[in-house]
């Protein structure tokens, strides 16, 4: 992945080989222990209104696996779900699309958004260049970086 490309012809390639993901939920509203609770059953994952987000919403596979990252005072990676059923219309809003994932596994150690942003091998990640998009491509070298500092082999 070529950090900082903003060509939308080359993003948009990039998009579709992407297999890994973050997905921002503010905690008060969604939380990891709730995405737990569901179990495989999953839930959906609803109120996506940026068409950024929504264009990687849609670019996400069955089977796929995404951070879940809370925002708000926390700002960290605290587990990883896997995409159960890809996009179909938001049952809160029909216009436009979710998805449902389901619950993989806590990281050991959540993953702060401080010790992301000062691992320079991290400059380029959507997190820190694009902080407020909800749903986000993660490339293969970012998502291992993230589980090692999580915790995870």
């Amino acid at each position: 992945m070529i950090a900082g490309d903003s060509h939308p012809a080359r993003a948009q390639s990039r998009i579709g080989r992407m297999a890994h993901w973050l997905l921002k939920s503010e905690p008060d509203d969604w939380s990891w222990p709730q995405q737990v609770e569901k179990g495989r059953e999953g839930a959906e994952w609803t109120g996506i209104r940026n068409f950024s987000a929504q264009r990687h919403l849609r670019a996400m596979k069955k089977g796929e696996q995404a951070f879940f990252y809370h925002t708000g005072k926390e700002r960290a990676v605290v587990g990883i779900v896997k995409v159960i059923a890809e996009a179909h219309p938001d049952s809160t809003d029909r216009a436009w699309q979710a998805i449902d994932v389901a619950s993989v596994k806590k990281l050991p150690t959540p993953v702060g958004l401080d010790r992301i942003k000062a691992d320079k091998r991290l400059a380029g990640m959507a997190l820190v260049r694009i902080s407020r998009l909800s749903v986000q491509p993660v490339s293969d070298a970012e998502w291992r970086m993230i589980c090692e500092m999580g915790g995870l082999d």
